[in-house]
Formats: C-alpha cells, structure tokens, sequence
C-alpha cells in the first residue's frame, strides 16, 4: 500500500491487530457511479447500478479473497451509496497486512472490474506491452517485473506514477475511488451495533438531507465572528435573539461536590430551563462537565433549540449520530466544531492538543457564539 496518500483516523491505532472497523470510501469526483436514491424518508432505497452490484459483490467476497494471502477477516454490513460506499470490517486474527493493505485491494479489484466493464479493449494488454514504449520512465521499467498483471502493478504506484501510468498509455481512466478512506475504529458490542444501523441507514439519512437542505447543511467553513467553523445543522439557530451559555464546573469550588449535585446548579439549571420556555432562547454548550452533559441531553430529549461545539473537526464527509442527526432534521440542533482548536494557547502550561485545553477553549467560544449577532458567512 502507498502509506504517503493514506490518512487514518487514530494515528496511533495498531492497523495490523484484531479490530473492527466502520469503513468509509468516496467515488472519484463523488460522481453518483453507484446507484440512485428512490423510494422516501419512509421506505428509503438505493437503486444500484452495474457498477454498485459488483462493488457489493466485492465487498462480500474480502474475506474469502483475502484468505489466500494469509489474513482472517469478515464483513458484517455494507451500502452503495450512489457516491461513496459504507462497510462494517473485522480482523480476526494478527495480520501480515493492514488494514490499509486490505482496503487498498479492494479498491483496486473493484477498479480492475469497472475498468475491464467501460474500457475491455484495453484494461487486459500485458505490462511488457506498455514498458515496450520508448518513452516509458525508469521507475516503470523497474516495476513492471516484479508484477504480473496490470492491478498488482497498480497497487504498488503512487498517486503521481499511477496518473503518469495512464497517462503514457493513453487510458483515459481513473480509479473508481479516490485515494483516500475513512475509518472509524468500534469500541465495544454496543458501538458495533451502532456502526451496523448506520450502514442501514444511511438511504434514509441520505433522503432526510435531501429533503431538509436548510437545517441540514454541512458547512466546512463558516466565518461566525472572527472565527472559522465546520457546521453541521441549522444556521438558522445563530440569528436566534437570546443565546445562553450553559457552563459549569466538574466540582464545586467551596463543597468540593459534584456540581451537578449542589443546590448553586439546581437554580442554574431553573434559569436555563425558563429562558427556553420564554421563547427565542438557544441554548450554547460543549457538554463536557456532567452538568453540562445533563443539560445538553436534556435539550435533545425535550426538543430544546441548541448549539453545540464539539473539539472533533467536521470534514467534507463527517456526519452526526443517529440522535444528533434527528436534531438537526428537526431544526433543532446546529453543530459547531472550531478550525485549529489544537493551534490555540496553552492553558495552565496544559499544551493545547489536550482535552483540558480543548475544553478550556471551547467554553470560551461558546460565550463569543452567546455574543454574536447576525450572519454567518459561509466561505464556500
């Protein structure tokens, strides 16, 4: 695998150990390859095309193709969306490979299969062919006798060899998915069960978005103040007239108690809750202490308007939780995660890529959110 255009999301995750993993690959260009989205947010469907029918097929045969190299694994859920792809992943056993060395073949089976479908005439000439050019480069003619076919060759190349590969051999081609993958690594049974029911779901979730574009936009930069967001969710709750921040401390600074037990947060918590029922209040929290948490939990339940700032970047294909998620599609909820949070000052000589830093800053901004008026500009 070419480790240089590969971006895990737990850098210090043992990739060749037992694991399970929620898998996340994107089409070239997110051109809609895959499929289409029918039916609706009741009964949701994607319609697969040729194309998605044979990355499925491929999806499920990992495990026994994956065998012959020595490595146990097993798939336990995966959806073709028209753009990108979702799969559920275990490593059964210590591997040879990585997880990255898994995924990267399949990638390439399936951009063999596509290619050998919209180009037949050309995806099958022998390697010698193309290293018979007066112009092939050195690291080609170097390559080529330690593979013996066009995929295996493939694999081996990075970004930049492979676009001067097609290049020389007049294939106007790419490969079916971008370099790139996400993953997210399960924690336990019940997180395991939460990655399966955001696989299935995911037609539905695709629908709702579709349908609700205002309160379920996904911004990678939002200028709010003098600061730059990922958002996620209603903008809509920045305009609102009363902004309250919700902020308390892990402990009581006099009794030492939890704070979420003493009487000082009971008459917070009855401030809270009245300026909400008084109408045009949002309330604005990270949620990190317990009573933060509580009050933050209390808005999702009972359906309170809430902005909440999380230290987790939102990228170009981060998506909420299911609970989140149903926030948002109700107008409810607007997620904030603040660019370069981990560049900010040190607090208490705490470096800032700590989650005492992070959390420090995140109150702070969440009283700037409470202080701004007006729009946000999304810088597109």
């Amino acid at each position: 695998m070419n480790t240089a255009t590969y971006r895990p999301r737990n850098p210090g995750h043992d990739y060749y150990g037992c694991g399970i993993y929620l898998v996340t690959l994107v089409i070239s260009g997110r051109e809609a390859l895959l499929g289409r989205l029918g039916g609706d947010a009741v009964h949701p469907q994607v319609q697969l095309s040729p194309v998605g029918e044979m990355v499925r097929q491929m999806w499920e045969q990992t495990p026994e193709k994956q065998i012959h190299h020595g490595n146990h694994v097993a798939v336990h859920a995966c959806v073709c969306m028209p753009d990108h792809f979702h799969g559920v992943i275990e490593v059964m056993k210590p591997m040879q490979w990585s997880l990255g060395d898994v995924i990267q073949a399949f990638k390439a089976s399936c951009t063999s299969r596509w290619q050998q479908q919209s180009l037949p005439n050309s995806t099958n000439r022998p390697i010698s062919v193309d290293c018979s050019l007066s112009e092939v480069p050195a690291w080609l003619r170097e390559k080529a006798p330690y593979h013996s076919n066009e995929g295996s060759l493939i694999r081996s190349l990075s970004k930049k060899q492979r676009q001067e590969y097609y290049a020389l051999i007049t294939r106007q081609c790419r490969p079916l998915f971008d370099d790139n993958y996400d993953d997210t690594v399960c924690l336990d049974d019940r997180h395991l069960k939460a990655m399966i029911s955001y696989v299935n779901d995911n037609p539905r979730r695709a629908i709702v978005r579709r349908l609700l574009p205002d309160v379920m936009q996904r911004c990678l930069h939002v200028r709010i103040g003098n600061r730059s967001y990922g958002a996620f969710g209603n903008l809509f709750l920045l305009r609102w007239a009363n902004k309250v921040q919700v902020q308390c401390h892990r402990r009581h600074p006099i009794s030492g108690q939890p704070y979420e037990k003493t009487a000082d947060y009971a008459q917070q918590h009855e401030q809270w809750a009245a300026a909400v029922m008084g109408g045009a209040t949002v309330i604005v929290t990270p949620g990190i202490s317990r009573g933060e948490l509580m009050m933050k939990n209390e808005c999702m339940e009972k359906g309170y308007p809430l902005i909440h700032l999380q230290k987790e970047p939102i990228g170009p294909y981060w998506k909420p939780e299911q609970r989140r998620f149903e926030a948002c599609a109700h107008g409810r909820l607007l997620i904030l995660a603040p660019w370069g949070l981990d560049t900010m000052q040190a607090v208490n000589g705490v470096p800032a890529d700590s989650d005492y830093t992070r959390f420090h800053h995140l109150n702070h901004i969440a009283a700037d959110i409470c202080a701004f008026s007006g729009d946000a500009k999304i810088i597109r």
